[in-house]
């Protein structure tokens, strides 16, 4: 099963949702919160054991719901995964896309940095899963890497390269500065245990590595 058909996937009632135009049915507040008990512990689980080492008894337990009570909710552990990673790729490309083209373009990738910087203190379960994923080759989201991912890198990536045509960022490949952007910020999260130790635990809110990033970045791209 691919992401795209997670929009074709049945509906609470088992039905086909046929498509985007179709309205589904409003959920009660038993149905939010279950679902909503869900993610969550479909989060803390599959960043823990990764997609292969979880199971929907896992996810059953850590959201205090029966396992045919998650079955009625969702298709299976897939489907489960699917969507949690579905809304977890809109928020975290939701900054790179923000990126605004008008404005200074030192601000915008200092807006940029401080982002990533702020969703990886607050959303490291997110960008373990995240990294589990692609370590492992995308398996499950190869089709978002190609259709969502590539086309927005490539759209940023263009956008910085007019930054610097135009003399207002210094000589750099955009290309590596997004992934350097991307690898230094995310690695205080995926590598959160081993920064504790190297760092004596002096700095659990990061706030160290989040000036000395902006410090490093804004050096290297001052004309």
């Amino acid at each position: 099963m691919t992401l795209r058909q997670i929009d074709c996937a049945p509906d609470l009632w088992g039905t086909k949702m046929p498509d985007d135009s179709a309205t589904p049915k409003k959920q009660s507040r038993i149905q939010q919160r279950n679902r909503k008990a869900i993610m969550e512990a479909a989060l803390e689980v599959f960043s823990q054991n990764g997609f292969r080492g979880s199971t929907l008894d896992q996810i059953a337990v850590a959201a205090g719901l029966s396992k045919p009570n998650i079955l009625y909710y969702f298709g299976g552990k897939e489907d489960i995964y699917l969507t949690l990673m579905n809304q977890l790729l809109d928020d975290w490309l939701e900054p790179l896309d923000g990126m605004n083209p008008s404005g200074d373009p030192l601000s915008e990738i200092q807006y940029y940095i401080d982002r990533k910087m702020e969703m990886m203190r607050s959303m490291p379960r997110e960008s373990r899963l995240f990294a589990n994923e692609i370590i492992q080759g995308a398996p499950r989201l190869d089709d978002q890497v190609h259709s969502v991912i590539k086309p927005l890198f490539d759209r940023q990536v263009a956008l910085i390269q007019t930054w610097v045509d135009a003399g207002k960022l210094a000589k750099v490949d955009p290309r590596h500065l997004i992934i350097s952007i991307w690898a230094t910020t995310q690695h205080y999260a995926d590598f959160d245990a081993q920064v504790e130790v190297l760092m004596n635990g002096d700095d659990p809110e990061h706030k160290g590595a989040h000036a000395f990033l902006t410090h490093m970045f804004m050096r290297t791209l001052t004309p």
